[in-house]
């Protein structure tokens, strides 16, 4: 194992933040990228990395690492500080209010006008091309605030991987992952093997989250250049929520880093026989079918509906209440689903997102994805 430090832009004199990486198994082949906790505050990941970080020394012993595995605990040393009045506010920047899993930086059309000239009729030749461009530009990229130079280090570890697992978790929730359809086929397996009770998939989410600034960057290089030129699929990311934020234990983290571990078995970078497939829970379903049920008043917030249930449509989900006026206004969603997560909180204000269900018609475009 190999222990790296990143220094981060110090906000202010006298103050300094590091990232910190953890390098295993032979360079030069397949790379997996794994970090845990971007917001901050969701901390189920930050364990399972801590278990993985075990298990792949064990296993770098023993010999049985056929590829490079980059796994960073802890993603967000700039978020993991903000505690205001015993609350931890690790989602946002207090600075700027921006969503620490938002905004990395999009490369793909100055990368394109610069490999244009270069590009070949060899797939192998295009990838390793745009990976150097790629590495190049982020590292020419400037980083103006702290949080620029967070996200750019991460980047920077992450963009030459040919898989990149993003371990992160919701409020209260059943496990569940997003990537791309086009990804999903390699993705399919890890859904079985962590017993994701929903897959969700979206091409372009918006917001340039940090899995998609990777497989959205070679999806649009492919759409630029796929009829001239074999761009191959670069790298394939995936968001993976570990349940929810009080799902801190030992017991999950371990059956969660070896579910990891089973996938990367799965796909030759660990030695080893892989097990056998479980069944996949549910079928994968577009993000763009994700019902958000809201709450049109403020109230006191009733559940009457739990992670990984299947709603039938019309189904009552929770009640909102005014102990004021008596007023009970139930919450029901309109399109059958799984309701894979909920709020964690029990007073609801007017607009709040209170449940998401999954379900299987496309209900929403443009901007999908939360706060």
């Amino acid at each position: 194992m190999h222990h790296s430090t990143h220094d981060l832009l110090s906000p202010v004199p006298g103050s300094a933040r590091q990232l910190h990486s953890f390098h295993f198994g032979p360079r030069g082949g397949t790379k997996v990228y794994i970090q845990a906790s971007l917001h901050a505050d969701e901390l189920p990941g930050m364990l399972v990395a801590w278990h993985l970080k075990q298990r792949l020394g064990a296993l770098e012993q023993q010999g049985r690492l056929r590829g490079e595995i980059v796994l960073v605990p802890v993603a967000n040393p700039v978020g993991l500080e903000q505690v205001l009045l015993d609350a931890p506010l690790g989602r946002f920047a207090l600075q700027s209010g921006e969503n620490f899993n938002r905004n990395f930086v999009d490369l793909s059309d100055s990368l394109g006008d610069q490999i244009e000239a270069h590009l070949t009729q060899d797939p192998a030749h295009n990838l390793a091309l745009i990976r150097e461009y790629l590495r190049r530009g982020l590292d020419a990229h400037p980083a103006l605030t702290p949080l620029q130079s967070q996200r750019l280090t991460l980047q920077r570890l992450a963009c030459d991987a040919d898989i990149v697992l993003d371990l992160h978790c919701d409020f209260e929730a059943v496990e569940h992952l997003y990537t791309t359809p086009e990804a999903w086929p390699q993705v399919e397996p890890l859904a079985r093997y962590l017993g994701a009770q929903a897959s969700l998939l979206a091409t372009d989410s918006g917001g340039q989250s940090f899995d998609e600034c990777f497989s959205l960057l070679w999806w649009q290089l492919q759409q630029r250049f796929g009829k001239r030129f074999p761009i191959p699929q670069g790298s394939f990311s995936v968001t993976v929520e570990l349940r929810g934020q009080a799902d801190v234990s030992h017991e999950l983290a371990t059956q969660d880093c070896q579910a990891i571990l089973d996938f990367l078995t799965h796909n030759g970078i660990l030695e080893g026989q892989p097990a056998p497939l479980p069944p996949l829970r549910q079928p994968a379903t577009p993000l763009a079918a994700v019902e958000p049920v809201t709450a049109a008043l403020g109230g006191l917030l009733v559940f009457h509906a739990k992670p990984g249930q299947y709603l039938e449509a019309g189904q009552l989900i929770a009640e909102v209440i005014d102990p004021l006026s008596d007023r009970v206004t139930p919450l029901r969603n309109s399109q059958a689903g799984l309701l894979y997560a909920r709020s964690l909180r029990r007073m609801a204000t007017a607009g709040m997102v209170v449940a998401h269900v999954a379900g299987e018609t496309v209900c929403r475009s443009g901007y999908l994805l939360g706060n």
